[in-house]
């Protein structure tokens, strides 16, 4: 049975009323590439817009804090904790990840993965005038915990 669907075959939101809070989290990943001039200047924060990090680190928590606005029927949940972070992974790749913590009814996961895609388009936005070839490869789960069940994205 599909959990958004009705009877009459009409999209609705699920109803989380009768479900009691708990503690969950989501970690979700993003990886962009670019050509390696474009990677080292946006780590020194020398590119023509300004610092591309902590833009896209704003950026990445306005998305997670904006999700249910944008994803139709994402419950508007209270967050107690986003935070972004980067990673170089080579001379051309940047992680991205993002980590969102709440008390809810319902889960985080897409407040998680919702700020990692921000986070990755904005870099994009930012690198834009140095590099148009760069390419937002992924934009994964990586693990969530509480509610029904924990789940952990399994190594490649």
């Amino acid at each position: 049975m599909l959990t958004h669907i009705n009877q009459n075959g009409e999209a609705v939101m699920v109803d989380v009323g009768a479900k009691e809070p708990t503690r969950r989290t989501a970690t979700a990943y993003a990886r962009i590439t670019m050509q390696p001039a474009t990677l080292e200047a946006l780590l020194a924060a020398d590119l023509k817009k300004g610092d591309g990090l902590a833009t896209a680190r704003i950026a990445g928590i306005m998305g997670a804090k904006k999700t249910s606005d944008l994803i139709p029927l994402c419950h508007n949940i209270s967050m107690d904790s986003i935070t972004v972070d980067f990673q170089k992974e080579s001379d051309t790749a940047l992680g991205i990840f993002v980590r969102t913590k709440c008390t809810e009814k319902t889960g985080i996961e897409m407040e998680a993965l919702t700020g990692a895609s921000v986070a990755a388009l904005t870099v994009y936005d930012m690198c834009k005038a140095m590099d148009r070839a760069m390419v937002i490869e992924q934009v994964k789960l990586l693990e969530k915990t509480g509610g029904k069940s924990d789940y952990r994205l399994k190594e490649e």
